[in-house]
């Protein structure tokens, strides 16, 4: 499989991803925001960091980038695409993704690990990982907190495109908590998919949870996410 991973100025997370996918055994490669060409991958990540400085809004410069009509283009053809924390933000402002990340609650920068449900176990990068499992990643945001409309949010629940909720260590979910959400996402979402089930965005980072020797309390947990991708 051919990976391209996407770099903004201020990506600081495309290095774990470059560097995972080659443990996969793939191959890999960089493509640089201000380019035109994708050059015929058959996944595309959007990795995590804080594009252009996050300094008009999280995402908000890095969807004019050039790279994102191919992105978009790559997406809509139905290739498997995810955005991981700032990739997820990108995504939403660009419109492959409803809903906006918005400040967390609390308005501090959140680091720290944290654990996730699997509630859909029906796209590109879930498959094959049982719904219900409990998956153990860190988080590193401002904008984690994922807002959308009444409206939104329900048709997201009835179809199903919730793919991760934070929740405790059991897998109980609490949208009040501060403990359990941390950011206070609405329904204690923290990662969807789009209606054809192949483009994926999350706040956690599973690609810093994906190496026993370095995923500290996360272990491996993120590494079946990265797994499931290859399989699609």
């Amino acid at each position: 499989m051919k990976v391209a991973v996407v770099v903004f100025p201020g990506s600081n997370c495309d290095h774990d991803v470059l560097h995972l996918y080659g443990l996969l055994g793939q191959t890999v490669t960089t493509v640089w925001h201000r380019e035109t060409d994708l050059h015929k991958p058959d996944l595309v990540v959007l990795p995590g960091g804080f594009s252009h400085g996050d300094y008009l809004r999280t995402g908000a410069l890095a969807k004019l980038s050039p790279i994102m009509h191919e992105v978009k283009k790559f997406a809509d053809q139905g290739g498997p695409v995810i955005g991981i924390c700032n990739g997820f933000q990108i995504l939403c402002e660009a419109g492959l993704l409803p809903g906006v990340l918005l400040q967390n609650v609390g308005r501090k920068f959140l680091s720290q690990f944290v654990t996730v449900k699997v509630e859909n176990s029906d796209t590109v990068f879930t498959r094959g990982i049982e719904k219900g499992r409990v998956l153990c990643c860190p988080i590193a945001h401002f904008d984690g907190n994922y807002f959308a409309d009444d409206d939104t949010v329900k048709r997201l629940e009835d179809n199903a495109q919730v793919v991760f909720r934070y929740c405790d260590a059991q897998g109980g979910v609490d949208h009040e908590s501060r403990i359990s959400n941390p950011n206070g996402a609405r329904n204690s979402i923290a990662g969807i998919c789009s209606e054809r089930r192949n483009v994926v965005g999350l706040m956690p980072h599973p690609e810093r949870a994906a190496e026993k020797s370095v995923g500290y309390i996360g272990g491996q947990s993120g590494r079946c996410i990265f797994e499931a991708s290859l399989n699609s």
